[in-house]
């Protein structure tokens, strides 16, 4: 029997998985050795033209690393998806930067790709170029749009271990390309102080010494060179808080040790994470002329046991060298030191016992790892001020003094961070601030200790209230602006300088108060949502200020007429207590009112909103009874009337009876927790009342 055109059909398809997988791995084995007329065999029998080998890779992948630009076509024509990716989440596309083939980037940007695409670790098709030296890929990929000056992009765990950020220009001076460093800043602007995830520059990744690296210490040394002409920051540092000054010693390059001090912006004596100098690495490499070099220049030969070092190293050359600049053997002892700082503990003792050379009474170690803080002009480091432990804010010196100038005026104020010293050195400003344990965004997010919501707001609105007094709006109220120190104060800090000026604009008090409804709702939700996610649904209405909450964040949107003076006295930041004293005060500051003035004052028409229920139906029907028919005084009945029910709480608490405090325990527990929404419906109508509203304030030394 003849077979049919089925029969035939399906022979000629794989009938099982393991003939798709085979078919497959000979797909892959036909790429990679660039048998074309096999790979279309292969495609003709049904071969799957987007399987995966190992890694992920698929055939058109493998076919762009053998460079074999018609196979990509073919593979292209046959159905390969040009966007699939490995494993580490890399594309034909970038595989093509790799191998500099200008002809493939052409043919698969046709297929809508996106030019910055990026892998898993963050790298680019421009990167790529960039890193393997490829040229020609880098100026196509350049004139169809590619970043320059884009970082590389990680995870949110790697950022938090300081991985990533790399630009292309790093890239390239960590292979050792030095024609695609040129060209990259000289032709398509690259960016040469930009730093890394780890605040390392591109100076940094050309000196520093790595077993991968493709290139030659003279290579290293000629980039080096370059980038310094291209007006290079010379203070940036490795992992291990290596200056530029250090690797260049570790280079053995004396002429890039003179050009780098020639720049005047380097400390000659900087130190790194285990506090060695330029002149300890020299005396180490036993180089003679750097270190004479550096003796002449002024470096400390006071720091470190040098001469012991040189005659370990049996370098008596060195060693007459250094007693020559009177080096002495070094014989320091510490004494223990605990410090208060319970967050920064190991941080600052390593910074205790480490070498730095001071400014002025500042010890402080512009590194990474002692860097609590970032800001848009940079970093802010713990230090020790004469002891003292500190926060450091290094600015430039032009800077500088204008922040110094507003510090002064807030040295007033209970809740802005102050300055605590300042000390100035080759340019820079150096603002030290009482150190902070955390900001308050960390705090909701981290600690276990419950805050004190009420407290901690009553000083984040003073503290608004102490900017606006200055003239300033602060425009970034972010949770994380407001500093707590160890003793739970909170204080507004302007590290990134958002404050502006008022100058009458009252728009800008208005943004700073709406941010604060903001800021509230985060606050009193326990920051358990990101910020500005947080709305008033997420409030807890079983809390006890849920009412009072709750008006305070709407009076907050709606620009209330009090301002911010005003509703930093709102019934939410009131004790129990306060908010009893509160209603039962009305009914005295009322009773000689005409009658009708009296209803009409919490009259539904007049009031801010109907109360919820009839008070009459829920209160104790025992103490409404008695009430009723008090022992001493005349019967009274009262009514579904909020006025009544305030009556009601002035004359029990003014002529208290034994049998009710029995039943209902405190008074002011009872009723407030009975009527939570009564201290806002009544205040709010007071507020909102023009001829009453005046009955609403209250004087109460506490607030």
């Amino acid at each position: 029997m003849e077979p049919t055109a089925h029969s035939q059909q399906e022979a000629s398809t794989p009938s099982s998985v393991e003939t798709a997988e085979h078919l497959a791995l000979k797909l892959h084995t036909a790429v990679r050795t660039r048998n074309s007329e096999n790979v279309q065999e292969l495609l003709e029998k049904g071969a799957d033209v987007n399987s995966k080998a190992d890694f992920g890779w698929t055939p058109l992948q493998s076919a762009v690393q053998a460079n074999n630009l018609e196979m990509v076509q073919l593979l292209l024509d046959k159905g390969a998806c040009p966007r699939a990716r490995k494993d580490n989440g890399g594309t034909a596309f970038t595989e093509a930067a790799m191998v500099g083939n200008v002809d493939i980037l052409k043919l698969l940007l046709h297929y809508g790709l996106d030019i910055d695409d990026h892998d898993n670790n963050g790298f680019t098709a421009f990167m790529e170029a960039a890193w393997y030296g490829k040229e020609e890929a880098l100026k196509f990929l350049y004139s169809r749009g590619a970043a320059v000056n884009l970082r590389r992009e990680v995870s949110e765990e790697k950022v938090k271990l300081h991985k990533g950020g790399e630009t292309a220009l790093m890239d390239a001076c960590k292979k050792g390309h030095f024609s695609v460093v040129q060209i990259l800043v000289q032709e398509m602007g690259a960016d040469v102080n930009l730093c890394d995830n780890s605040d390392r520059n591109a100076l940094i990744h050309a000196l520093k010494e790595d077993h991968e690296k493709e290139k030659e210490s003279s290579v290293s040394i000629s980039i080096g060179h370059f980038l310094l002409d291209q007006g290079m920051d010379v203070n940036s540092k490795d992992e291990g808080g290596r200056t530029a000054l250090i690797l260049a010693v570790e280079l053995r390059s004396l002429d890039l040790v003179k050009a780098l001090l020639e720049k005047g912006e380097i400390d000659i004596d900087d130190a790194d994470e285990e506090g060695n100098t330029a002149l300890m690495v020299a005396v180490e490499k036993n180089d003679h002329k750097i270190a004479k070099f550096l003796c002449e220049k002024g470096a400390r030969t006071d720091v470190g046991n040098l001469i012991a070092v040189a005659n370990r190293k049996r370098a008596p050359d060195m060693a007459c060298l250094l007693q020559q600049y009177k080096a002495q053997v070094v014989q320091e002892t510490l004494e223990a030191w605990e410090p208060d700082s319970k967050r920064w503990r190991d941080q600052l003792k390593n910074l205790y016992k480490m070498y730095r050379p001071m400014i002025g009474k500042l010890k402080v170690f512009q590194y990474i790892q002692q860097r609590i803080q970032s800001t848009s002009q940079g970093g802010i480091y713990l230090g020790l001020h004469g002891g003292t432990e500190v926060a450091v804010k290094i600015i430039q010196r032009t800077e500088g003094d204008k922040e110094r100038t507003f510090l002064e005026r807030c040295r007033g104020c209970e809740h802005l961070l102050k300055l605590f010293q300042a000390e100035k050195a080759r340019g820079c400003m150096y603002l030290c601030f009482p150190l902070w344990e955390k900001n308050l965004e960390e705090h909701l997010q981290e600690s276990e200790d419950q805050m004190d919501y009420r407290d901690a707001l009553g000083m984040i609105f003073k503290a608004v209230r102490e900017l606006h007094s200055l003239g300033y709006a602060y425009q970034d109220l972010h949770p994380s602006n407001f500093l707590i120190d160890l003793g739970g104060k909170i204080y507004l800090a302007d590290l990134d300088n958002k404050r502006r000026l008022i100058e009458g604009e009252k728009e800008l008090v208005n943004s700073d108060v709406e941010a604060l409804s903001e800021l509230v709702l985060y606050v009193l939700t326990g920051g358990r949502k990101p910020f500005q996610q947080v709305s008033t649904e997420d409030l807890d209405a079983n809390s006890p200020d849920y009412w009072e909450a709750l008006d305070l964040v709407e009076s907050l949107r709606s620009h209330d007429e009090q301002g911010l003076e005003g509703l930093s006295k709102h019934p939410y930041f009131w004790s129990k207590q306060i908010r009893f004293n509160f209603l039962k005060s009305i009914w005295n500051k009322i009773k000689d009112y005409k009658w009708e003035d009296k209803i009409a004052l919490f009259d539904a028409s007049n009031s801010a909103a109907r109360f919820p229920y009839a008070w009459t139906k829920k209160i104790d029907q025992d103490v409404l009874k008695v009430m009723k028919n008090p022992e001493k005084g005349k019967p009274f009945t009262y009514k579904n009337r909020i006025i009544d029910l305030l009556r009601l709480i002035r004359n029990l608490d003014e002529h208290p009876n034994e049998r009710i405090s029995k039943k209902i325990g405190d008074y002011a527990e009872y009723f407030l927790t009975t009527f939570p929404e009564l201290t806002i419906y009544v205040h709010k109508s007071l507020r909102q009342n023009p001829k009453y509203c005046h009955l609403a304030d209250i004087q109460d030394p506490s607030l």
